[in-house]
C-alpha cells in the first residue's frame, strides 16, 4: 500500500481494541509511511505487530509503546484538533517505559523535512502538553 501523502511505502500495524478510539475511522489497524511517517487506517492489518524499529532505531521495539507511538505520530498534523488523544497517547507511551519526546526528537533528526509534519516544532508543543 502506498502513502496518500507522499506515495511512499507504508507499513501496516494492528491496533488493539483499547487503542482504536485514537485511530480516525475506527479501522482495525493503521499504516505508517516509511518515508514521511504519515498515518492512515487499514482494514487488513497483520495479525502481529511488525518490528517498528524498521522505521528508525528511535521507535520502541515493544509493541505496548510502539503502537501508541505510531498513532501519536499520525495525529501530530493537528494538535488543536487531537489534543486530548495526543495527551492520552503520550501518557500511554510513557507508562510503557518509553520517552515519547525523545522518540520525536530522534525522528525529527532522522526524517527532517521528509516528515509529514515539522517534528522539531511539534516536539516543543508536545512538551507543553505533558
Amino acid at each position: 500500500m502506498s502513502c496518500a501523502e507522499c506515495g511512499g511505502e507504508t507499513l501496516a500495524v494492528p491496533v488493539p481494541d483499547e487503542l482504536r478510539e485514537y485511530l480516525p475511522g475506527g479501522a482495525a489497524g493503521a499504516t505508517i509511511c516509511r518515508t514521511c511517517l504519515a498515518m492512515g487506517p487499514t482494514e487488513s492489518p497483520p495479525e502481529s505487530t511488525p518490528d517498528l524499529t524498521i522505521l528508525d532505531d528511535a521507535m520502541p521495539s515493544d509493541a505496548a509503546a510502539a503502537v501508541p507511538m505510531v498513532l501519536l505520530l499520525g495525529l501530530l498534523d493537528s494538535l488543536a484538533l487531537h489534543r486530548q488523544e495526543i495527551t492520552a497517547l503520550l501518557e500511554r507511551v510513557e507508562r510503557a517505559g518509553t520517552d515519547p519526546l525523545l522518540v520525536v526528537d530522534r525522528l525529527a533528526e532522522s526524517y527532517g523535512d521528509d516528515a509529514h509534519v515539522d517534528l522539531a516544532r511539534r516536539r516543543h508543543q508536545l512538551e507543553q502538553l505533558l
